[in-house]
């Protein structure tokens, strides 16, 4: 089998890098925005700031996957850990929804964050009813009534 040996090239000059950085600079100005075709819109659509924007959404992405990778070299050490198994899947469960909220806009898991450290709030848009004609609640909803249900208001309504 032949040895490929590289080619010799002769230096640049000054004059011809002092070129070629000219156009690499005119081809990444030039260089459109990425468009995110694979992203929601209503996901594309929020602002930086927004606890669930594609960029916090992002960096949780990434972080869950490397914890879920070290989750995983943790099970091939220690294949009878329960306690590990389950956060193996947790973790596993929480990228997956993250990564179908970046595609399809619908967030299907009851905690957010970065170490899923906030729970998500409920808001109430059709009203239900008991038999006797009063309204159906859910404690730590938001309903256009009365805003947030607490569990006080709960208590207090069961006296």
């Amino acid at each position: 089998m032949a040895i490929k040996r590289k080619k010799w090239r002769k230096p640049l000059t000054e004059e011809q890098k002092a070129e070629r950085r000219e156009r690499l600079k005119k081809a990444r100005e030039a260089k459109a925005p990425p468009k995110y075709v694979t992203v929601h819109p209503s996901v594309r659509e929020l602002p930086d700031d927004d606890t669930l924007s594609l960029k916090n959404v992002r960096g949780w992405i990434k972080k869950n996957k490397e914890e879920r990778q070290r989750l995983k070299t943790m099970l091939k050490h220690n294949k009878g850990d329960k306690k590990t198994n389950g956060d193996y899947l947790r973790t596993e469960t929480y990228v997956q929804n993250l990564e179908t909220y970046v595609r399809n806009g619908e967030w299907l898991d009851l905690f957010y964050g970065e170490d899923k450290q906030y729970k998500i709030k409920y808001k109430c848009l059709n009203m239900a009813y008991e038999a006797d004609g009063t309204p159906k609640r859910n404690v730590d909803t938001w309903y256009s009534d009365i805003g947030w249900y607490t569990q006080k208001m709960y208590d207090a309504a069961r006296k």
